[in-house]
């Protein structure tokens, strides 16, 4: 064979390699569920290279280090339903985990983890050098082995507390040939905001957008409520009636920043005022929230009507997010 056909040959096997090598890989959502509704993302890759954190917007939604994606569910009580992790693209599965328990970190300690943070997993391998990793799924849930192929959708366990997490979710990480990728801001340079681009499927849409707060969670309830009974979901057992001893709002917000001011208001029927919390400005950024507004019964019963509470977060004196819920009236 003439020698500039050996060259020609090799020059177009090259470029198809280059453009292999530069093939992106489209990602589903790796939880079967809607952001924003029945899950919510509470942490970002983390792109600041010092021993601070930043999201890919130069928020504060990430911690040090962070290397992916944290999709968390709202409660204990959702998480028993039993929400499905699945499988962002095709693959093969090189890697599963499924024998630890669902304890949060608090209570075993980091040393009883330590090398097995992710917890219950999974890790697939694509094309092109591209791998994804699942943590956190729930103990016995893992329903894939290593070698299984995989397609986009498919379930591979479910939603645990598995590992090195305090909270319901999935850690989900990305790779391109080692090095982590933020599926939101795919060849961002170290010190954009908000450069880059999604490599999440197009058909997710709008429901992938950045949001810097949100609430996860709200309602009334007849005691005063703690983390620990909405993140049990136990608090839905205290529902408020016309005899109940207290009436109190409250609200469970994510992504709250330094500097932001919380208010929560409840009005009684006909719009009477029953109840108000105003708190000082936040000193730092806080993951996650829980504000209270109620009072105790004085009357023999709750007046029929409608309850309604009003949740504002105000930054700087502008309103940067808002919430109004109600209840009807009570039963007895």
């Amino acid at each position: 064979m003439p020698l500039k056909y050996l060259i020609l040959i090799s020059l177009c096997l090259a470029t198809a390699l280059d453009a292999r090598a530069e093939e992106v890989i489209s990602l589903a959502l790796p939880v079967r569920c809607q952001p924003g509704l029945t899950c919510f993302f509470q942490s970002y890759v983390d792109h600041d290279a010092s021993d601070k954190a930043r999201d890919y917007r130069c928020g504060g939604r990430s911690y040090d280090g962070h290397d992916g994606t944290d999709i968390r569910i709202r409660n204990l009580e959702i998480q028993r339903q039993g929400i499905d992790v699945l499988a962002a693209a095709p693959g093969r599965v090189i890697g599963t985990r499924n024998d630890m328990d669902d304890v949060s970190v608090k209570t075993v300690g980091k040393a009883a983890i330590a090398g097995k943070e992710c917890g219950n997993g999974a890790v697939i391998e694509h094309e092109a050098g591209w791998r994804t990793q699942y943590c956190h799924m729930a103990k016995g849930s893992v329903r894939v082995k290593v070698g299984d192929q995989m397609t986009t959708g498919q379930p591979i366990g479910l939603v645990g507390l598995s590992g090195d997490t305090e909270f319901f979710h999935l850690h989900f990480t990305v790779r391109h040939h080692g090095k982590i990728v933020d599926p939101f801001a795919y060849g961002a340079t170290q010190d954009s905001c908000g450069g880059g681009r999604s490599i999440w499927a197009a058909s997710l849409g709008e429901q992938m957008q950045y949001c810097p707060r949100e609430i996860i969670d709200y309602g009334f309830a007849a005691i005063a409520p703690t983390m620990e009974l909405v993140e049990s979901g136990e608090i839905g057992k205290h529902s408020v009636t016309s005899a109940s001893d207290a009436l109190v709002a409250y609200v469970r917000a994510i992504g709250l920043q330094a500097g932001d001011q919380q208010f929560l208001a409840v009005q009684g029927p006909g719009g009477t005022s029953l109840a108000a919390n105003s708190l000082p400005a936040l000193d730092r950024d806080k993951a996650q929230f829980l504000i209270l507004s109620g009072k105790k019964r004085t009357e023999a019963a709750w007046p029929g009507g409608r309850y309604t509470a009003t949740y504002r977060v105000t930054r700087d004196g502008t309103e940067v997010l808002r919430k109004t819920f109600d209840i009807d009236t009570l039963p007895r």
